[in-house]
């Protein structure tokens, strides 16, 4: 069993400069380090956010600038770093990915998630948004095992999917990160709802850094930016606007209410036979 540590979530007021952008969560990891994180998780989109034409301009391949970047500064401080996402570049569909990366404390890309749910939605007089005219969906489960233990990797939108985080579970995962940029019109009734949700359900940690304020005239950010733990608690909230928030993960503590209420153990298998032939 893992020893406690310490992770921590940065919220952001993410625009379309990548140089502020970048300055502005350096700032927040080098904090959050300086106050013991080993694990430190950036939001959605954190290196650009607006308008859907600079989002696509300043898109980058991996390796990159941004990666690059931010695998010198997880070195630097010695740290596991969730690059919350940026735009991939896909060549092929001429579209991009919405990509989420983990670095490890030297500073070396260990994985990549590209989100899977692509946010298409239309509340009129509220948020109307259409992610699948310029973005190409992922298809790969990510569960990535490291020093502190495994991490299931997932983006916003992926939050209202249950099954996808069952299947983080099944291939190991101890704790969910969910860097966000949740709407403030779905995000006020569904952001912790849902996070809770699936804490509880899956006896999980759950880190979700959010983006928060208006990159565009268009498009609010929630914030709320949450650590929870495997009972449900939320261990940290962010206020409104740039900052970070930090608490303690203990894998004892998971271990414990998974013994006291093993439900996790009394999944029937039928159920999941079943939903592997739909």
């Amino acid at each position: 069993m893992s020893e406690a540590y310490f992770a921590a979530a940065v919220q952001m007021c993410s625009g379309e400069s990548k140089v502020a952008n970048l300055k502005a969560a350096t700032r927040q990891v080098e904090k959050a380090a300086q106050l013991g994180a080993q694990v430190v998780a950036l939001p959605e989109l954190f290196n650009c956010l607006g308008r859907t034409e600079i989002m696509l301009q300043e898109a980058e391949g991996i390796p990159g600038p941004t990666s690059e970047a931010m695998g010198r500064l997880a070195r630097r401080l010695g740290i596991i770093l969730v690059a919350g996402s940026i735009c991939e570049r896909d060549v092929e569909a001429g579209k991009v990915f919405n990509t989420c990366l983990l670095i490890d404390s030297s500073g070396q890309l260990q994985a990549r998630y590209r989100k899977m749910h692509l946010f298409d939605i239309d509340l009129p007089g509220q948020v109307s948004y259409q992610e699948s005219s310029w973005l190409s969906p992922g298809d790969d489960v990510v569960a990535v095992p490291t020093e502190l233990g495994c991490f299931g990797l997932s983006i916003c939108y992926d939050l209202r999917f249950p099954e996808l985080y069952r299947r983080l579970i099944e291939a190991g995962a101890e704790l969910l990160m969910v860097p966000a940029a949740f709407a403030l019109a779905t995000g006020k009734d569904h952001w912790q709802v849902l996070l809770r949700s699936r804490a509880i359900e899956n006896q999980v940690f759950v880190v979700a850094p959010n983006q928060f304020g208006q990159p565009t005239p268009q498009f609010t950010a929630y914030g709320r930016s949450t650590i929870i733990d495997p009972w449900g608690t939320s261990l940290a909230v962010a206020p409104d606007g740039e900052s970070m928030i930090l608490a303690q993960i203990d894998p004892g503590r998971q271990q414990e209410i998974r013994r006291r209420l093993p439900a996790l153990a009394h999944r029937r298998k039928v159920l999941e036979r079943a939903n592997r032939q739909d």
